[in-house]
């Protein structure tokens, strides 16, 4: 190969190096090559790209709001920073200090909603428990692969997020089921069950992958007893 890897890679990058060689993936294996490789460093690059002018739009209309400007102009602002955030988590490169200054841009913009809501003690409430929503998913947003997966095209395909879980490491698993309830983990955990036993079959080294699968198991045990321990109302 001539061209290299991306220190930091992004979305159709990383997905490509976690098909690269994985028996996991099965017939759905990707050989990593220059063209493919070149490829998908040239979509990664795209999207980085397009943020930054996304991103520096929405700066300076973060910049010009005034004290007259309409709810709705604000609501819709809020919604595309946190949609740049999910971005910056999943784009190449390092992207720590866009992350900071969109949540110090999202910061202001929530200031100006409190104020907007005044005295309404229900209204603070419920945006108390939305920034707490919005600081739990910007937490899972940590995790490489729950970017990649919430991504609105992902390219991870629905036939290859077991094998994905399965090849994940151990800190990116930890958050990546949390986006699962308790019946998708366990048909997950069947489904790979089965995966699992035919790639054994076959001789292949499935130790780590086998690690993941009781990580998930021990979850579900977890979301159980959790489940059992919360009062009836």
């Amino acid at each position: 190969m001539i061209i290299k890897t991306s220190k930091f890679p992004g979305s159709y990058e990383r997905h490509l190096l976690r098909c690269d060689n994985n028996p996991l993936f099965e017939t759905q294996q990707i050989v990593l090559d220059d063209d493919n490789l070149l490829n998908a460093q040239k979509q990664d690059h795209e999207e980085i790209e397009q943020f930054n002018i996304d991103f520096n739009q929405a700066l300076q209309e973060t910049i010009q709001l005034t004290a007259s400007v309409e709810s709705e102009i604000i609501l819709a602002l809020k919604e595309r920073l946190e949609r740049l955030y999910h971005q910056a988590c999943r784009i190449g490169d390092q992207q720590q200090e866009l992350k900071t200054a969109l949540k110090k841009l999202l910061a202001l913009i929530m200031s100006a909603i409190r104020q907007g809501a005044g005295n309404d003690m229900q209204a603070q409430q419920e945006l108390d428990q939305e920034e707490q929503a919005r600081s739990a998913h910007f937490n899972l947003l940590e995790s490489p692969l729950v970017a990649d997966l919430l991504m609105p095209k992902s390219p991870i395909k629905t036939t290859q997020l077991i094998p994905s879980l399965l090849s994940s490491s151990k800190d990116d698993l930890a958050l990546v089921v949390q986006l699962f309830d308790q019946v998708q983990l366990s048909n997950i955990v069947a489904e790979a069950d089965t995966l699992l036993r035919r790639l054994i079959e076959d001789n292949h080294d499935m130790s780590a992958a086998m690690e993941n699968y009781a990580f998930i198991q021990g979850y579900i045990e977890y979301l159980s007893q959790n489940h059992a321990d919360t009062p009836k109302p």
